[in-house]
C-alpha cells in the first residue's frame, strides 16, 4: 500500500503537553518539540509502513539515497552512497560505492559499546531481512520480484526452521567492503526510488541479534539523532548523534527555496534535541500554536475558514510573523469505475457521468477550494503532468452529458440499472458520495451509496465486487509511472489497478515507458499516456490536494514534503528571533 501523506506538527516548548501551565520556552538549546498524531509503532525500518513511524525512524536510520531538500521536482541524491550508481547498458545491474568512515551509533550491541563502520554487507543483510518470511516485513512488497534470486531465497527458507543469511543471492552482493551490487530480475528504473524509502534504511546485524524481538524498541542507526530511551509512551526525546559524520546543508536550491540558503554549507544537524509528544487531537496543538508554543502546524479543518480568507492568511496571524506555505501533494483522487462491469465499457456512459459532475463545486464544498483540479492521473510536481492541459470530458456540462447518455443507449437514464458507489464509513466520505449521487440525478442516473469500514472496502476491491468507488492514490515515489500503473491491466485487483481497466493500447504505452530511464523522451511519453487516460475517461478525476502549513517566524528551512522523511536534520531555530517574536504572543 501507498504511504499516507505526512502531516507533521512541530512544537518548540519544553512544557509537557498534558500540563495545564506553560513553562517559559527554552532559549539556550535548539530544542524542537514535534507532535505526532498517532502512537509510534516502533523503530525497525522493516516495519516503516505508516508515516508516523517512518518520520521517527528517519531521524535515526539512513539509506543509500535520499532527496535533495531544496529542489523541486524531487531529485534523488547520494546519502550513504558515495555517488549515484553505475547502471549497466541493459538497465539490469546497479553498482554502488559506499561512503567510507560512516559509523553506527555507539551501542551495547557492539564490542566495548563502540559503533563499528558501515559496510556494503550491511545493506545485503538489511534487504534479506525483508525477504525472510519469518519476519513478516511490511516492506517486502518493495523488493518482491525485483532482485534476481531474492524470491527464490525467500521460498527456500520459508519452511525451514532457521534462515542462513550467509547463503548468497545472485542479485544482491557485496563485491568488497565498500561495493554493493544489485542485479534486477527485470528492468525497473524506479528501483532507485525504493532505495530512498525508509524500508531500505540500513540496520546492523549485531543490534538485531542482541535485542531480538525487542530490536523494534532499540534503534541503532547511522543517522543524525539517537533515541536513548523508547518506552512506547506518549513522549520521545531524540538527541544529536555525537558520532554523526560530516554532512552539510545544501548550497543549491530551486527558486522557491532560495531564501533557505542562509545556512548553506553549515554542518548538520542544527537541532540539539527533538521532543515528540503524541497528540491525537488537533485542537490542543492549535491552541499551543496560537500561544507561540508550536512552530509549525497544518491548519485543522475546523479552523480553516477563520485562518484563510480569500486564500490568504488572516491579518491576526501575519501580525505575529506567522507565514503560510501552500504545497501541492503528490496524489490524485477520483470516482473509479470497475471495468469488470459491462456497462462501464461503454465510453459514452463514462463521458456522460464525467460531464455531469461539478468538480469545482466539490472542491469548494469539501476542500475549501484548496484542491488543484485533476485533469488526469499525474499530479503537479512530476514529469508527465502537463501545465495548462484541460480534460475535454470535465463538467459540469449537463446538456452535453445528456447527449452522451442518449448515445450510450440510456436516454434520460432509462434502461440503466442502479449503480452502487462504495466509500468509507466516515462522515466526510459519506457526504462526498452523496454529493456525487445528486450530481448524477441531474441526468437521470441513479446511484446507491454504500459505506464500509476500511478493511471491508479493501476486501471488496480485491474481490472486484464494487461497481464504483470513491478512491485515491498517494504516490509511493515522485514518478508518473507510479500514477500510470494504477490503470495498467496486469495490475488489476488484487493489485493496484482497482478499476480493473485493461486497455491493450494503454498497456503497451505503459510497458514501454516504465522501462525508460529519465529523459525528455520519457517525459513526452508520460504526457501522452496521461492524455490517453483523460480521453478514455478511465475515471472521474476530482482533485490533487495541497497542504496548508503555518510556520512561526523563528523556524528556518522547513517545508512540507511527501517523500523526504529525514528532514529534521535541515531545520534550524533562530533563538534570538524567537525571543523577540515571543513578545507578541
Amino acid at each position: 500500500m501507498s504511504l499516507k501523506k505526512l502531516i507533521t506538527i512541530i512544537v518548540l516548548s519544553s512544557a509537557v503537553f498534558v500540563s495545564s501551565c506553560s513553562k517559559k520556552p527554552n532559549l539556550t538549546e535548539r530544542v524542537l518539540n514535534v507532535t505526532a498524531p498517532s502512537d509510534i509503532k516502533g523503530f525497525d525500518p522493516m516495519m516503516a509502513s505508516d508515516v508516523g513511524s517512518a518520520a521517527q525512524i528517519a531521524k535515526i536510520y539512513e539509506g543509500l539515497l535520499t532527496y535533495h531538500w531544496l529542489k523541486l521536482p524531487y531529485e534523488l541524491i547520494p546519502n550513504l552512497a558515495e555517488e549515484m550508481p553505475t547502471i549497466s547498458k541493459d538497465g539490469m545491474t546497479y553498482t554502488f560505492k559506499i561512503k567510507k568512515g560512516i559509523f553506527f551509533q555507539d551501542d551495547a550491541s557492539f564490542p566495548n559499546g563502540k559503533g563499528r563502520e558501515l559496510t556494503a554487507m550491511d545493506f545485503v543483510y538489511s534487504i534479506k531481512r525483508h525477504a525472510d518470511a519469518k519476519n513478516q516485513s511490511t516492506g517486502w512488497w518493495l523488493f518482491d520480484g525485483k532482485i534476481q534470486g531474492l524470491n527464490e531465497w525467500r521460498e527456500k527458507y520459508a519452511k525451514l526452521p532457521t534462515v542462513n543469511y550467509d547463503d548468497e543471492v545472485e542479485g544482491l552482493k557485496a563485491l568488497d567492503k565498500y561495493t554493493l551490487q544489485f542485479k534486477l530480475a527485470k528492468v525497473f528504473p524506479q528501483f532507485l526510488y525504493a532505495l530512498a524509502m525508509p524500508f531500505s534504511y540500513v540496520v546492523a546485524k549485531e543490534a538485531v541479534d542482541k535485542y531480538g524481538k525487542e530490536f523494534i524498541n532499540h534503534p541503532v542507526g547511522t543517522g543524525p539523532y539517537v533515541l536513548p530511551v523508547f518506552d512506547q509512551g506518549k513522549r520521545l526525546v531524540f538527541t544529536k548523534n555525537p558520532t554523526f559524520r560530516e554532512k552539510f546543508f545544501p548550497t543549491e536550491a530551486s527558486p522557491e527555496f532560495k531564501h533557505m540558503l542562509v545556512d548553506a554549507g553549515k554542518k548538520l544537524p542544527f537541532l540539539d534535541k527533538i521532543v515528540v509528544d503524541v497528540m491525537v487531537e488537533s485542537q490542543p496543538a492549535w491552541l499551543k500554536f496560537n500561544k507561540g508554543e508550536v512552530d509549525y502546524l497544518s491548519i485543522p479543518k475546523d479552523n480553516f475558514s477563520a485562518t484563510i480568507v480569500d486564500n490568504k492568511l488572516s491579518p491576526s496571524m501575519t501580525e505575529k510573523g506567522i507565514s503560510l506555505a501552500i504545497t501541492p501533494a503528490l496524489d490524485v483522487y477520483f470516482y473509479g469505475f470497475n471495468f469488470d462491469y459491462k456497462i462501464f465499457q461503454n465510453i459514452n456512459l463514462r463521458k456522460a457521468m464525467s460531464l455531469a459532475f461539478d468538480q469545482a463545486m466539490m472542491n469548494k464544498l469539501f476542500y475549501n477550494n484548496t484542491g488543484v483540479p485533476a485533469e488526469s492521473s499525474a499530479p503537479p510536481g512530476v514529469a508527465g503532468n502537463i501545465p495548462g492541459f484541460k480534460n475535454p470530458w470535465k463538467g459540469p456540462s449537463l446538456e452535453l452529458a445528456r447527449q452522451m447518455l442518449a448515445q450510450a443507449g440510456y436516454p434520460d437514464g432509462k434502461g440503466l440499472p442502479e449503480i452502487t458507489l462504495d466509500t468509507f464509513s466516515s462522515t466526510s466520505a459519506r457526504q462526498k458520495a452523496e454529493f456525487f449521487q445528486k450530481q448524477m440525478e441531474k441526468i437521470g442516473i441513479k446511484i446507491k451509496v454504500v459505506t464500509n469500514l476500511n478493511p471491508e472496502l479493501q476486501a471488496k476491491i480485491k474481490k472486484r465486487s464494487v461497481m464504483m468507488i470513491d478512491y485515491g492514490w498517494i504516490g509511493d515515489y515522485p514518478d508518473t509511472e507510479n500514477f500510470l500503473q494504477i490503470f495498467y491491466g496486469p495490475n488489476s485487483a488484487p493489485g493496484a489497478n482497482s478499476a480493473n481497466y485493461n486497455n491493450p493500447v494503454f498497456n503497451k504505452m505503459y510497458e514501454v515507458v516504465a522501462k525508460m530511464q529519465d529523459s525528455p523522451a520519457r517525459t513526452k511519453l508520460y504526457e501522452e499516456a496521461n492524455k490517453f487516460l483523460a480521453d478514455d475517461v478511465v475515471a472521474i478525476f476530482t482533485v490533487h490536494t495541497q497542504s496548508y502549513m503555518l510556520q512561526q517566524k523563528w523556524v528556518r528551512n522547513y517545508h512540507d514534503s511527501d517523500f523526504i522523511f529525514d528532514f529534521h536534520q535541515y531545520i534550524n531555530v533562530d533563538l534570538k528571533e524567537k525571543a523577540e517574536w515571543m513578545k507578541k504572543f
